[in-house]
């Protein structure tokens, strides 16, 4: 083990990475502000659905999350350029796992990535060369790194894919009526939005999504097939970017693809005034002992994580009960309905909440879908209650939801308060009916309706 964790190896593709991941930071914190993400995001809700148990964590007043943002981006310049490198690094990934647990009305899988190769970066000698820190201080340039630098990476991201892979094997997946809902949010696109509605799309869509997912690690490492699956990276990553609009997650899926090419190759391309490094010796530092542990620990995590939903009753797809950390990517689609009812205690008297005057459109789409969205509201509720002196019980009635086009069924139990029960983290929550009907997706004229 020790031989190939702390073999060293030359270290061009962590450089190069290190700078592309330095720009992509940097864009998706000023690009947060420019697109007016913060503001519909941090700054004009009421209130935000942080992660549970991270209520205490709440965006700054005012315009404070602007700064935090141009903090962030500046951070992520520093790493770019190699400047203070170790505590820009260090600086943006507290920062970013700061935004990432004071809100989630606006998800994506990459925000959860971002904070665990930031963690990555925070650790790997990503500084050594062609930086400002390595020019001001020539002692730490260094040519090589230790083997387990870029094979966290290559791992991560084996997981990563696998996981995805694994999580579309399922009828509504196979049988593409979800690639097709998801296509006809798409088309109005111009041109490639008539394309896209198109069923023999839809089926190269769902089992080539299946197909990249599952392979693309192990024809990445295998150096026959190495080059035909970079330029299939290409294309998928490309098409992502533009038919889904994810940010940063696919330009960061192809900066991982150096990690895979043999180092002379990465050398020659990027940095042929670097001497390449080729001795291949195993130093072994004093950290060791504390590292592997850690690593393993690590992985054992990222491994049991995105299965504890098969640990809990009901269909994932529906109940989101281990739904996030998992790698569930785009797989489904899903539409609710719910209102909420105060009950005064004290005289009885009940009065439905015109919930969408009270949170933002974006959070609104989620409190009729999401039972830790639902749960949070009704806290929300129940503390504004308790300020003006009322005692309430609060009932999510008429919540429905129907999954991929399919037929609406009830959602939550209308005679649980929610005031009075706990979130549940890995267990089922019974107020959350378990109900998994046969779905039957629309057809696209229907749809189009």
């Amino acid at each position: 083990m020790n031989n190939f964790l702390f073999k060293q190896v030359d270290n061009s593709s962590l450089i190069i990475f290190r700078i592309i991941f330095g720009l992509l930071i940097f864009l998706e914190s000023v690009g947060a502000i420019f697109t007016g993400w913060i503001k519909r995001t941090l700054i004009d809700p009421e209130f935000t659905f942080t992660v549970i148990g991270f209520e205490w964590l709440q965006p700054l007043p005012g315009n404070g999350m602007y700064f935090y943002y141009l903090i962030m981006g500046i951070l992520g310049l520093f790493v770019m350029l190699g400047y203070k490198y170790r505590w820009s690094m260090i600086g943006f990934t507290l920062l970013w796992t700061a935004t990432y647990l004071m809100q989630k009305a606006s998800y994506n899988n990459h925000y959860y990535l971002l904070i665990l190769i930031s963690a990555f970066m925070c650790l790997v000698p990503a500084n050594k060369y062609l930086s400002i820190d390595a020019k001001q201080n020539p002692k730490i340039i260094s040519f090589k790194m230790p083997n387990w630098a870029k094979w966290v990476f290559i791992a991560q991201m084996a997981i990563v894919y696998t996981y995805g892979s694994i999580a579309k094997l399922y009828p509504d997946w196979l049988n593409t009526s979800v690639i097709e809902q998801l296509m006809m949010t798409k088309s109005h696109y111009y041109i490639l939005g008539d394309v896209l509605q198109q069923k023999w799309v839809h089926y190269i869509l769902a089992y080539g999504g299946i197909a990249f997912d599952g392979l693309i690690i192990p024809l990445l490492l295998f150096k026959p097939t190495r080059k035909v699956a970079f330029v299939c990276a290409i294309f998928f990553h490309l098409f992502n970017a533009i038919v889904f609009q994810v940010g940063i997650f696919p330009f960061l899926s192809l900066a991982f693809c150096l990690f895979f090419f043999e180092d002379k190759i990465i050398h020659n391309i990027f940095l042929k005034r670097k001497p390449l490094y080729t001795s291949d010796e195993v130093l072994i530092p004093k950290t060791a002992s504390i590292l592997k542990p850690i690593l393993f620990v690590y992985f054992c995590i990222q491994l049991l994580l995105p299965i504890r939903h098969w640990s809990i009753p009901g269909d994932v797809l529906r109940t989101e009960e281990g739904h996030r950390l998992s790698w569930r990517m785009m797989l489904r689609t899903k539409s609710g309905r719910i209102n909420y009812k105060v009950v005064d205690k004290e005289t009885g008297k009940s009065t439905i909440i015109d919930h969408h005057k009270l949170v933002s459109p974006k959070q609104y789409r989620l409190l009729a879908t999401k039972p830790d969205v639902i749960w949070q509201f009704t806290q929300h509720l129940k503390a504004k209650y308790k300020a003006e002196g009322k005692d309430v019980k609060i009932y999510a009635i008429n919540s429905k939801i129907s999954v991929n086009g399919g037929k609406y069924t009830p959602f939550i139990n209308p005679e649980t308060d929610l005031t009075t029960i706990d979130w549940n983290t890995f267990r089922h929550s019974n107020w959350i009916l378990n109900i998994t009907p046969l779905r039957k997706p629309l057809s696209t004229k229907k749809n189009l309706k």
